[in-house]
C-alpha cells in the first residue's frame, strides 16, 4: 500500500523489529498532511475524545457485516491522542491529530495481522482509519471524510 502509513506486527510481537523498519519506510514516504493542530483545551473537550465508535458503514452503502464488532476510541495521553481499537479481529493502535476545521489525522497506525474467517471487511477499518482527513459529527453519529471529501465511514457512539 503506497503512501500509507500502516504497520503489520505479528501476534506475538516476533517480527518487531520488521515492523519498526516498515514504519521507519513508511513514514519516510508518508504523505500525512501539514496541519495546525488545535489547542490542548479544545481536544480535551472534543466529543470524539474518549468514546468508543463502533463501525456501522463502509463507504455510503457498505454496511458492516461482522459478528464482532469494529472500532476505535481516541485516549488522551499526555500532549497526543492515542487511537486504540479493533478492526473485528485484529488491535488497532495509532496516534491521533484534531485540528480546526474538523481536521482529524490519524498516523502510525499499527495493527495486528491475524487471519480472520468470516471478516472479510476487517482489512478495510485500518485503511478507512489511515485516510481520514476531516470528520462531521452529528449527535451519536461520526462520519469520517478523506482528503477529497469522499465518506470513507460511518460510526455510532457506544456507550
Amino acid at each position: 500500500m503506497k503512501g500509507k502509513n500502516i504497520r503489520y506486527v505479528s501476534g506475538r510481537g516476533r517480527n518487531w523489529l520488521a515492523g519498526l523498519f516498515v514504519s521507519v519506510l513508511a513514514g519516510c514516504g508518508s504523505s500525512q498532511p501539514v496541519m495546525e493542530e488545535a489547542p490542548a483545551a479544545l481536544v480535551a473537550d472534543s466529543p470524539l475524545v474518549g468514546v468508543r465508535w463502533e463501525l456501522t458503514l463502509i463507504g455510503t452503502d457498505e454496511w458492516w457485516k461482522g459478528e464482532r464488532k469494529a472500532y476505535f476510541s481516541l485516549l488522551p495521553k499526555g500532549k497526543i491522542l492515542q487511537l486504540v481499537g479493533s478492526d473485528g479481529c485484529n488491535t488497532l493502535q495509532g496516534e491521533a491529530t484534531l485540528g480546526h476545521e474538523r481536521r482529524l489525522v490519524v498516523s502510525d497506525l499499527a495493527t495486528t495481522r491475524m487471519a480472520c474467517p468470516g471478516l472479510p471487511q476487517s482489512p478495510q477499518v485500518a485503511e478507512l482509519l489511515s485516510q481520514a482527513y476531516r470528520y462531521l459529527l452529528d449527535h451519536d453519529r461520526l462520519v469520517l471524510m478523506g482528503r477529497d471529501g469522499h465518506v470513507l465511514g460511518g460510526f455510532k457512539r457506544q456507550g
